[in-house]
C-alpha cells in the first residue's frame, strides 16, 4: 500500500469533480479523500496499490464531464490508516 495526493488544477469546483473522485475512487477500491481548496484546485488524498493510484491519476486527467482539467500534479504521501478503508469528500477548510 502507498499513498499519494493529487492537485488537480482548471476548471474543477462547481462541477461535480469531488463526487466524480468519490465514485472513480470507489469503483478502484482506494481508500482516502477528495476536498476542494480555496486556491480553485481540489485535492485527492489517496490510499491504494500502485496500479489503482495510476488508473485514478489517469480516470482524475479525465474528470467529469463538466470539467476541464488543465494537469493533475502528484506527491507521495504518508498512509494515515483512518482513511485506508473508505474514501470521503471533506469540507472546505
Amino acid at each position: 500500500m502507498q499513498a499519494k495526493r493529487f492537485f488537480v488544477s482548471g476548471r474543477v469546483q462547481g462541477v461535480g469533480f469531488r463526487f466524480f473522485a468519490e465514485r472513480t475512487a470507489a469503483s478502484l477500491g482506494v481508500g482516502g479523500y477528495v476536498k476542494n481548496l480555496f486556491d480553485g484546485r481540489v485535492e485527492v488524498y489517496a490510499i491504494g496499490e500502485a496500479q489503482q493510484l495510476d488508473a485514478l491519476r489517469s480516470a482524475l486527467l479525465r474528470g467529469p464531464r463538466m470539467a476541464s482539467v488543465d494537469r493533475v500534479d502528484e506527491q507521495d504521501a504518508d498512509v494515515l490508516q483512518k482513511y485506508a478503508k473508505m474514501f470521503t469528500i471533506e469540507h472546505d477548510e
